[in-house]
């Protein structure tokens, strides 16, 4: 099986006009949250510390842990971004109840810098303490899946807004319970959604999976499951081509889900199945896919594969080209 198709992604113009609705959702979900975590009561976590104090504890500890126990005025102000008068106002205040110290730049006279006392230190562990207790008893009681969503959303907002996406990293693991299912189900949806494929598609990936499950060796084949921030991404398997052949590997389901392609998740899917039946002690290893699969083609060229043969064929309610592609191992 193979790679689906590369997503196309689009990108908003500058100016575009923004609709009342969506003004109208971000402020309901605005609304939301500040109660579901409860800034609306006050003061922060029930300590005398408002949501902007407890936001410049944060970044002073953070600094701190970093282990530059002076902070400059003017850097603090840059990454809170708040008014200079407010600031200074705050930070008189942490100097008087003994949180902070603040004293001119040995560097720079002209500057002011801050310290955390061990009073503030302390300050700062409370707040982490219960920021964290109430950040877990919002998460605890959601399924793994729904937790996985939350997570994402939120991880899409901040890339999002901040115009800065992070870089997403990935792994590759053995299947586990679960895994097998998701296997038959993403393939058949994927296929549909992209290709237009019927559901005896799911239905050959479904016999392909149990056949697996059911007698693989393991000296000989292995499944990998691609996960990108503990979300599934991508499968693929590397089984004997035929019980009378020890010599021939085949590479079979390869998958990457659309969102996370782009991260060289294919590519190293593949090269895992090439480096295990090297291990195993084939000598040459074998896939079956179709002309409409241009992206997969292209991955497998570069992977040293080469067109064995085709065959037109009316499959999975369409009319394809069925392909056999091959390499050796030694």
């Amino acid at each position: 099986m193979t790679v689906a198709g590369q997503a196309v992604s689009g990108e908003a113009v500058s100016g575009e006009a923004v609709s009342g609705e969506a003004v109208a959702q971000v402020r309901e979900f605005n609304r939301f949250y500040t109660n579901v975590i409860g800034l609306l009561r006050g003061k922060y976590l029930e300590t005398p510390y408002s949501l902007t104090e407890a936001r410049i504890l944060f970044e002073l500890a953070q600094c701190d842990r970093a282990g530059d126990d002076a902070t400059e005025v003017a850097d603090l102000r840059r990454v809170v971004d708040i008014d200079a008068g407010y600031l200074s106002r705050i930070l008189a205040r942490f100097e008087a109840d003994g949180v902070v110290t603040k004293e001119r730049s040995a560097a720079d006279g002209r500057r002011q810098v801050i310290r955390l006392t061990g009073t503030g230190r302390e300050i700062i562990a409370g707040l982490d303490a219960r920021s964290a207790s109430q950040t877990a008893g919002m998460l605890s009681p959601l399924r793994d899946e729904d937790r996985r969503r939350l997570l994402d959303a939120m991880r899409a907002i901040t890339e999002v807004l901040s115009e800065s996406p992070a870089p997403r990293a990935y792994m590759l693991r053995a299947p586990q319970p679960g895994d097998m299912g998701w296997v038959v189900q993403r393939h058949g949806a994927m296929y549909a959604e992209e290709f237009g494929w019927d559901q005896t598609f799911e239905a050959l990936v479904a016999r392909l999976v149990a056949d697996y499950v059911t007698n693989s060796d393991p000296r000989k084949e292995a499944a990998w499951i691609a996960e990108v921030d503990g979300q599934r991404a991508g499968c693929v398997f590397c089984v004997r081509d035929n019980d009378e052949d020890e010599t021939t590997a085949r590479l079979r389901m390869l998958l990457v889900e659309p969102w996370a392609r782009g991260l060289g998740i294919g590519r190293r899917l593949v090269d895992e199945v090439l480096r295990f039946a090297r291990n195993a002690g084939y000598a040459r290893i074998v896939l079956w896919t179709h002309d409409v699969q241009a992206d997969a083609l292209r991955l497998y060229k570069r992977a040293g594969f080469t067109l064995d043969s085709e065959s037109p064929s009316h499959s999975f309610g369409t009319e394809l080209v069925d392909q056999t592609w091959s390499r050796p191992l030694t």
